[in-house]
């Protein structure tokens, strides 16, 4: 399995299960899962950003090639 696709659907798992925290009994569990969805969705966007950049400077390094 790919470790990227292991970990994305670790981070949506783990966002579930806050997500079912916070709708059930327990308020103080799912008054962090809003901070922590929030920051699953900067980490994900971060690191699309930052494969578009690494991909487009490989790409840029590769035609110089001879």
């Amino acid at each position: 399995m790919d470790p990227m696709v292991q970990f994305v659907s670790f981070l949506v798992e783990h966002a579930r299960c806050r997500a079912r925290a916070a709708l059930g009994q327990d308020r103080e569990a799912g008054a962090l899962t809003l901070e922590w969805i929030v920051i699953a969705g900067i980490l994900v966007v971060a690191a699309g950003a930052a494969a578009l950049i690494f991909k487009n400077a490989i790409t840029a390094a590769s035609s110089k090639l001879p």
